[in-house]
């Protein structure tokens, strides 16, 4: 019989680059078997007993300090073992720091931090560098070791500061099977000192065992019920019955020039401001396609609040309280999809029906575990929002054609009545653009917007205590937000009716001062929203051979006269800052991804300047695949279940966050006075043909509309005239901006560039940062 593949614990410190090391494990060592345990999860005399069962241990990296406790967890005695009990460890960054702290090492801050940071690393060509050439390794490191004094513990390799001068970045213990390094192997871009150093590691691991006479222990069920499945491993998606035929697509394609994405939602009904509807809208290069959901009474809303056992199921004018049982909403909405399978129309088209909304940046902590804030006594925004889409209108801005689709039976009336509507709405348009050149005003009155920034000097003081976290090992990265409310009170403005949408003009307005390729209008009442994003944060085509792509935007500048694209290469890729905090985020959706689909990750694109209609960007692309094929073999991936537990791991964004992900949730958690909500988490759709596409909540505004009451879970529609007889009442927006802090950042400039961003939404209601700011 053959020996079993290696089995390699692998101890996670609450990190967001562990499923990086955990694919290099298994680059280094074929076949190997990686189980991920957390620092707190077994008591540590409890995984004593445990150790047989493993050929080797890796100690994974992670926030904080090794001196703290609650950072370090169990680590710390895995260096104290006897004997009896030893194996091959190896330590990464916070494994390297407790390692030598445990041996007397003394442990100290860096004068300058090291955060995403290339440095060339100086080895000794042997021990886990032999045969290793030059080394550029990735650091992600404030705290570091000094080892004079330290016992038994011997620099392998070291690198040279300018500020901090000599740093250690590799150790062993002269006696015992240790090994740490204190950069990054598995980081995208170190060079020389990754699967080298990690092939080095397992060779010396092998010999040791073998000179020891170590055997592991065979697996059986008990190691199994303590340690689980290993990973790659995809987590099962619920087993409901699919309907025994999938539905079909009508389709009708028509090209009808001169007919803009704006028209159609006019013709379809947008200025009732009383009724939801959905536009996601490429307003500019490179975004192609525009989905225009048309929406019936009948049209099915789900909502969710955080917290919740239950959603809302909204069906023409009943909302049904559906108890979610054992399921998390995740889950519950794929068994929704699961139950509503299409089939049948051009591969070309993105969407041929499903869900279309938002989900708020909540609902990604409430997947981190982290307590949000809530506002129990307030009126708040459903951190699920979206509606299944049966009929809906595709516009492909390549090749100018318009697609009418219908995932409804025997629906070709509405498809042959909507295309002579549409061509009639064309014919009607090109008369009235001849006669009549002045545009209907979509922007609001001068003075009459009062805009409440957040306390400036409140903010700069909370830039410096992120620093300190940074300058403390607890984050790399913070991305620090708060948001501007904005009161309208125009009463010469047209109220909103069935007839005029307020909020609608004001989407026309933006899409006008800065169109992006992935805008949006949602009006899911209680909650609208006006997007202009600038970031797609997943997409993910349908089955079979699903590829599922992240493509995180760090670094960004502005259009004008003298910013040629050699000035943009040189501001954005020629920025060690700006290069910085694309690597830091592209490690973290690295880790996600890897998480989710397993070892099939790659980054096809890094740091690339891409041109867009206003800006210059500087944009990352990470795909992956399912290993297994999930996507494809497994019935419960078949409907796009995969993609959609891939944005569950993902959330929230990690371009609006930080790295490690869940500490610097918890630490925005104490700098940040309320809520983001609808600003930070993502909108797009799933369609039920199994793709998706979902964009990151920035540069939007949102509002809360309470014209809508919820009464029994179900949302009762009042007429203005009703609610407000004969008296105007304004609407009050908010829009979130904020920016990432690292151990760089000035808060003078850090505010400017929260106006900045703030700046291209207030115009939408003809205001400005007030002066003074």
């Amino acid at each position: 019989m053959s020996p079993e593949p290696p089995r390699i614990l692998l101890v996670d410190s609450y990190d967001s680059f562990t499923y990086n090391l955990a694919a290099l494990c298994r680059k280094a060592i074929p076949n190997c078997y990686v189980h991920i345990i957390k620092n707190d999860d077994i008591e540590p005399k409890v995984l004593l007993s445990y150790l047989p069962y493993f050929s080797a241990v890796v100690v994974g990296p992670g926030p904080g300090s090794p001196d703290i406790p609650e950072d370090i967890g169990l680590v710390k005695d895995l260096w104290k073992i006897d004997e009896a009990h030893a194996l091959p460890i190896f330590g990464v960054c916070l494994g390297l720091q407790s390692l030598a702290l445990e041996y007397g090492a003394v442990l100290r801050r860096l004068s300058v931090v090291k955060h995403g940071q290339v440095s060339a690393v100086e080895h000794t060509g042997t021990d886990i560098f032999k045969g290793v050439g030059p080394v550029d390794a990735v650091r992600y490191h404030s705290l570091h070791v000094e080892l004079s004094g330290a016992k038994n513990i011997e620099e392998l390799a070291s690198t040279h500061d300018e500020g901090n001068g000599r740093v250690v970045m590799a150790i062993r213990h002269r006696t015992r099977p240790f090994w740490a390094v204190q950069y990054h192997p598995e980081s995208v871009l170190t060079r020389g000192g990754g699967i080298e150093v990690m092939l080095n590691f397992w060779r010396l691991a092998r010999t040791w065992s073998s000179s020891c006479g170590r055997v592991t222990r065979p697996w059986d069920q008990k190691a199994e019920g303590i340690f689980g499945t290993p990973w790659p491993y995809v987590r099962p998606s619920p087993s409901t019955p699919r309907i025994n035929t999938p539905l079909s697509v009508s389709t009708i394609k028509l090209s009808i020039p001169g007919l803009s994405a704006p028209d159609i939602c006019e013709v379809l009904g947008v200025d009732d401001d009383t009724s939801p509807f959905v536009m996601l809208e490429s307003a500019a290069q490179p975004g192609r396609f525009t989905i225009i959901g048309c929406l019936t009474s009948m049209s099915m809303r789900v909502t969710y609040t955080i917290g919740d056992s239950f959603v809302h199921l909204e069906n023409g004018e009943s909302c049904d309280h559906i108890d979610m049982g054992s399921q998390d909403v995740w889950s519950w909405l794929t068994s929704f999809m699961n139950k509503r399978k299409v089939t049948g129309s051009s591969s070309e088209i993105p969407f041929w029906g499903g869900l279309i909304g938002y989900l708020s940046y909540e609902l990604g902590i409430e997947s981190l575990r982290v307590s949000p804030h809530r506002l129990s006594s307030q009126a708040r925004h459903p951190d699920v929002n979206l509606v299944f889409v049966e009929r809906s209108i595709v516009l492909d801005s390549t090749s100018g054609h318009i697609y009418l689709q219908s995932i409804t039976a025997d629906d070709d009336e509405w498809l042959t009545a909507m295309a002579a509507q549409l061509q009639s709405a064309a014919r009607n348009y090109s008369t009235y653009s001849s006669f009549n050149t002045t545009p209907y005003p979509t922007k609001a009155r001068p003075n009459t917007s009062a805009v409440i920034l957040p306390d400036q000097n409140l903010y700069k003081s909370r830039i410096n205590l992120a620093k300190e976290h940074l300058f403390a090992g607890e984050s790399y990265e913070l991305c620090l937000t708060a948001n501007t409310r904005i009161t309208l009170n125009d009463p010469l403005a047209p109220k909103a009716s069935s007839t005029n949408s307020p909020s609608w003009q004001r989407y026309k307005h933006l899409r006008e001062l800065n169109p992006a390729p992935h805008a949006a209008y949602l009006r899911l009442h209680p909650t609208t929203l006006l997007a202009s994003s600038p970031e797609r944060f997943l997409s993910f085509s349908r089955p079979p051979g699903t590829t599922y792509q992240l493509r995180p935007i760090k670094g960004t500048v502005r259009k004008g006269p003298h910013v040629t694209r050699a000035v943009a290469e040189q501001a954005l890729r020629g920025s060690r800052k700006e290069v910085a905090e694309n690597l830091m985020i592209v490690d973290l959706i690295r880790h996600d991804l890897h998480g989710a689909v397993g070892e099939n990750v790659e980054v096809k694109q890094f740091c690339t300047v891409e041109e867009y209609k206003t800006i210059w960007q500087l944009v990352s692309v990470i795909e992956g695949s399912s290993a297994d094929g999930a996507d494809q073999t497994a019935s419960h991936y078949a409907n796009g279940a995969l993609g959609w537990e891939v944005l569950r791991r993902s959330l929230p964004p990690g371009s609006m966050t930080g790295a490690p992900k869940k500490r610097s949730v918890e630490i925005l958690q104490s700098l940040e006075d309320e809520e983001r909500n609808v600003y930070s988490g993502v909108f797009g759709y799933w369609c039920a043909g199994g793709g998706g596409d979902w964009s990151v909540t920035i540069r939007s505004c949102f509002k809360y509309d309470d014209r809508y009451e919820c009464d029994a879970h179900s949302y009762t529609k009042f007429n203005n005239s009703d609610c407000y007889p004969g008296v105007h009442e304004p609407e009050h927006w908010v829009v979130g901006a904020g920016g990432a802090i690292t151990a760089l950042s000035d808060p003078d400039a850090e505010w400017d560039e929260m106006l900045v961003k703030l700046q291209s939404v207030l115009r939408v209601f003809g205001a400005a940062v007030p002066r003074g700011h």
